[in-house]
């Protein structure tokens, strides 16, 4: 006689009791969708910040910067004046201006672009330099000095100053005020170059070794507004130059 040997039955798995998850077209569509939202909200936020905030924050740290500035020119000083009825075109100014990287030593008004416009102007290109201000390209000439004084100014976001450059018409005044001296230049014409035309820098334009026998003035930005493609050119020149202590030129409205 056998002996019956009971054989347990298996045991079920606990995992195959359960329904197994269906990974379909739909479940990837849907988890792709959800990322593609994330990013464009990601997005949008970027674009309201560059597009608002920069001007927000940029805004108000120039004019925090030409404030002070502002105050320090209006202290009394026995520094140098130009001397009325000196020739702006063909003399440089006596003033000697002192310049430090990152800090402003300038004010510039463009009535073209608003009643109202005036924005500090600061020494350097850099982009920490261009917070709503104007920037002064270092090696190039001061305010009513002989040779070229060219500065830089953005067109869309960090405060956008030549945002409106078209404005800028041939004939337009730009005012510059400096610690002991007013200089007015005359807008002569506008261009359009590639990023790299460095040559609209040099002392005399375009003209590489030339000595300069003007006091000129170019402004830089980018064009078109939303791009970087090419740059925006404003060229002027030195009509005349007024000494602190007579006041803002005839015609300018400093006020706001």
């Amino acid at each position: 006689m056998t002996d019956d040997v009971e054989v347990p039955e298996p045991t079920p798995d606990p995992d195959s009791t359960k329904p197994r998850r269906r990974i379909d077209g739909w479940s990837i569509l849907h988890g792709a969708g959800e990322v593609l939202i994330t990013l464009g909200c990601i997005l949008l936020l970027f674009a309201l910040y560059e597009l608002v905030w920069t001007n927000v924050t940029a805004d108000r740290h120039e004019a925090d910067v030409r404030h002070h500035l502002v105050q320090s020119f209006d202290q009394p000083s026995s520094g140098p004046s130009a001397k009325p009825g000196a020739s702006p075109a063909t003399s440089q100014s006596p003033e000697v201006i002192k310049t430090q990287p990152g800090h402003a030593f300038a004010v510039m008004y463009i009535p073209a672009l608003a009643a109202h416009w005036a924005k500090a102007v600061v020494e350097g290109v850099d982009l920490s330099d261009l917070k709503g201000t104007i920037g002064h390209y270092p090696q190039t000439a001061l305010p009513g000095q002989i040779g070229n004084f060219a500065v830089a100014g953005h067109r869309a976001t960090n405060g956008q100053p030549l945002a409106d450059v078209p404005d800028i018409v041939n004939g337009s005044l730009v005012y510059v005020r400096t610690g002991a001296s007013w200089y007015t230049y005359r807008v002569t014409k506008h261009q359009i170059v590639a990023p790299n035309a460095v040559q609209v820098l040099l002392p005399v334009p375009g003209k590489p070794g030339v000595k300069p026998t003007k006091a000129l003035l170019t402004i830089t930005t980018c064009n078109p507004r939303w791009a970087s493609f090419e740059r925006w050119i404003v060229s002027g020149e030195l009509i005349d130059t007024r000494p602190e202590t007579e006041g803002p030129p005839p015609g300018l409205d400093v006020k706001g």
